[in-house]
C-alpha cells in the first residue's frame, strides 16, 4: 500500500469568522472546484446549514476522462473555526482523509489543507499516480487558490 499526501497553505485577508463560515459549507464546494470536474452535490440542501462531526455529503463529479463518479464523504471532526476533517465513505480511493485548518493571522487566515490518499489497483494505481493522478489532485487545490486570489483582489 502506497501512502500519498499533499499540501496546501494559502492566505486570505479575511476574518476568520468569513473563512469559515465559507469554507465550512459543503453547498461552496462547486465555487472553488473545476467546472470541467462537474461538481453536483446530491444531498439534501436542508443538512447543509451548519457543518457537524457525522454529517454525510455525497456527489457526483467527473475528476478524469468526463466519467462521473459517485462519492461520499463524512465529516468526522469539527473544532469551531479551528479545522473539520472530512474522510471518504465511499468513491474512487482506497483512503482519503482531507483536513481543513484555519488560523487567525495579523491580517486575515491562513488557511491550511492536508490530504492524505491511498489508491486502489495496487502497482496500477501508482502509475496511474505518476503519470496523471497526482498532478490532477495539485491541479484542483490550485484552482481553488487562483478562484480566491481573484474573488479576494489577491496579487
Amino acid at each position: 500500500m502506497y501512502f500519498h499526501s499533499i499540501k496546501s497553505t494559502q492566505h486570505l485577508p479575511i476574518t476568520l469568522e468569513e473563512a469559515w463560515s465559507f469554507f465550512s459549507s459543503p453547498y461552496n464546494l462547486p465555487k472553488i472546484t473545476p467546472p470541467e470536474m462537474g461538481f453536483i452535490i446530491t444531498s439534501d440542501k436542508k443538512d447543509a446549514e451548519k457543518m457537524y462531526a457525522g454529517q454525510i455529503i455525497s456527489y457526483i463529479l467527473k475528476p478524469l476522462f468526463n466519467i462521473p463518479i459517485k462519492w461520499m464523504t463524512e465529516i468526522t471532526h469539527v473544532k469551531n473555526q479551528e479545522y473539520f476533517v472530512d474522510e471518504q465513505r465511499f468513491g474512487p480511493y482506497k483512503l482519503w482523509h482531507h483536513k481543513h485548518s484555519f488560523i487567525k493571522t495579523a491580517n486575515g487566515v491562513e488557511m491550511i489543507d492536508v490530504v492524505n490518499y491511498v489508491l486502489p489497483f495496487g502497482v496500477l494505481g501508482e502509475i496511474a499516480h505518476s503519470i496523471f493522478l497526482k498532478k490532477r489532485i495539485e491541479s484542483v487545490f490550485e484552482f481553488r487558490t487562483k478562484t480566491l486570489n481573484e474573488k479576494y483582489n489577491i496579487k
